[in-house]
């Protein structure tokens, strides 16, 4: 049987199974990088699974922030959601277009916000498709449901965070990121921000994390991911990538396998690679 526990990661069989439970809410969080060619909303609004609301990860942040899509303020989070109909109470379940890519960073993003009971559909919206399963094109019946929040501050750093954790070697910073992007090879697809990572994090680009068919890898088989990374799960982790998006799959993948000591950096390399006052290194680890 596949893996499912709804505060993490569940299958399209449990989804398919809880589909019209009447405190399930359905979150497509699709979100593509530019080079990717390919309209989230769009997509959205000619097929999703039926009853999903439309997560729109580039609007529901701090807007105030010249970085992108960064964690949005509390308020702001909780009037969304109201107005999306989801709220307390709710077994929240959030899938992206491309099977595992921006969905758990609304997962995290949940989390962050002290909701729990919040899983990643395995495989998203290309498995359920592959499988036959419905799809709809209609627009969902919502009706506001309030909505409490308590925010987790433990589970996001900020630069001086990161900064500090890079120096001190008292975490373990992983970057999820390609591997020509990680050593500098590979230059950076936003603009302006210089190749590199930050000095003492380790690479572990997030495909590895799943499989050929797009669902994650079980919690052995991402137990000897993490081994043959030579990732020390000993410290706390703080999961990075180049906008806080994919970080977001390891913070997944932690958890799966029990380690719960994870953060994440919201600003990642579009902040880190900015500016030129922090340290940037080169080549492998």
């Amino acid at each position: 049987m596949p893996y499912s526990n709804p505060k993490t990661l569940v299958s399209t069989a449990w989804l398919a199974a809880h589909l019209k439970d009447p405190d399930l809410r359905v979150l497509d969080a699709s979100w593509f990088l530019p080079d990717m060619n390919r309209d989230a909303k769009a997509e959205y609004e000619a097929s999703h699974i039926p009853g999903a609301r439309f997560f729109d990860i580039d609007e529901i942040s701090d807007q105030r922030s010249e970085l992108p899509h960064m964690a949005p303020p509390t308020e702001k989070f909780m009037a969304r959601m109201r107005a999306m109909g989801v709220g307390d109470g709710h077994q929240v379940v959030v899938y992206d277009g491309a099977g595992i890519f921006s969905a758990p960073r609304v997962w995290w993003l949940f989390r962050l916000m002290g909701k729990m009971d919040v899983a990643v559909l395995d495989g998203g919206f290309p498995k359920w498709r592959a499988e036959g399963r419905p799809i709809e094109d209609m627009p969902p019946i919502v009706r506001d449901r309030h909505m409490t929040v308590q925010r987790q501050a433990h589970l996001v750093r900020d630069v001086t965070q990161v900064a500090a954790a890079a120096k001190l070697g008292d975490h373990t910073i992983l970057d999820a990121r390609s591997p020509g992007r990680f050593r500098g090879d590979e230059a950076e697809p936003r603009p302006g921000l210089r190749s590199g990572h930050i000095p003492g994090s380790q690479n572990l680009p997030y495909r590895d994390l799943l499989n050929p068919d797009g669902t994650m890898k079980s919690a052995d088989a991402l137990r000897k991911v993490f081994d043959s990374a030579g990732v020390d799960l000993g410290k706390p982790v703080i999961t990075t990538c180049g906008s806080g998006v994919t970080a977001a799959i390891i913070s997944l993948a932690l958890e799966i396998v029990g380690h719960d000591k994870h953060s994440l950096y919201d600003g990642s390399w579009a902040e880190w690679g900015m500016y030129d006052d922090l340290k940037v290194a080169t080549g492998d680890m």
